[in-house]
């Protein structure tokens, strides 16, 4: 491998280290905002499918699934 073709797989892996540093640091600041709030994200859709019949029916299809399925 010549030194040209080395400095310019450096530059690619240096182009990659820097993509990669970016998105976990954008991942750690999704993170810590996830942890700073004050209610779990479950609580905001808890009970959305109360009193829905095409969700009581896929719940319905499920259990008849696991059921042959096991």
């Amino acid at each position: 491998m010549t030194s040209q073709q080395l400095e310019e797989r450096s530059h690619q892996l240096e182009a990659r280290v820097e993509t990669l540093e970016t998105e976990l640091a954008q991942v750690r600041q999704m993170l810590s905002e996830l942890l700073q709030q004050k209610n779990p994200w479950w609580l905001k859709v808890a009970g959305s499918f109360e009193d829905d019949s095409t969700f009581d029916e896929a719940v319905h299809l499920g259990q008849e699934w696991r059921k042959s399925a096991g």
